[in-house]
């Protein structure tokens, strides 16, 4: 891809104010790079439009990417600190053990060929009808009932006895 020189004259001649406003909008260094070279990116993109006030776009593209940071922070769920008594984290808590087997079905299920992980994860996990999912995954009815009795069939068999498939409630 051919860059503008004129794009390439002004990243050598306002990069670091650029890179110096980016860390002030995250507080991070890391985060102010990674966001700098996003913004230099997209306006590189559209330097015809940007070519005008390159720094007032580069500036506006900053702050709408530290926006978007902020706000895929805030989705994430609160850290807590672990409790220094290590003893807390025993326990004969059922929902722990649940844990364990949503680990041991998810692994049992991503084992299994993409057309019968599909009618699975849709029937069993989206709780979809036979026909929902025949429509989604693009085949007949027939044909999702023929991969659901050939994926349950592995899925006992990596599984074992033990767990039937109303283990797949466990998901739910």
């Amino acid at each position: 891809m051919r860059v503008d020189p004129s794009f390439d004259t002004f990243v050598e001649e306002r990069s670091a104010a650029l890179l110096r406003l980016a860390y002030l909008l995250t507080g991070d260094r890391g985060h102010a790079e990674d966001l700098l070279q996003t913004a230099l990116l997209r306006t590189m993109r559209r330097w015809s439009k940007a070519r005008d006030a390159p720094e007032a776009y580069v500036r506006h593209v900053l702050v709408n990417l530290s926006r978007d940071r902020i706000r895929g922070l805030l989705r994430r769920p609160r850290e807590t600190p672990l409790p220094e008594d290590r003893d807390a984290f025993r326990t004969n808590d059922p929902g722990l053990e649940a844990v364990g087997n949503r680990r041991l079905v998810a692994d049992a299920v991503a084992t299994l060929p993409i057309r019968q992980r599909q009618v699975i994860v849709l029937r069993f996990f989206e709780d979809l009808s036979v026909e929902q999912t025949a429509a989604l995954v693009g085949c007949s009815p027939g044909t999702v009932k023929s991969y659901t009795s050939r994926a349950l069939g592995r899925l006992r068999e990596l599984l074992g006895d033990q767990h039937d498939t109303q283990e797949m409630r466990v998901f739910q």
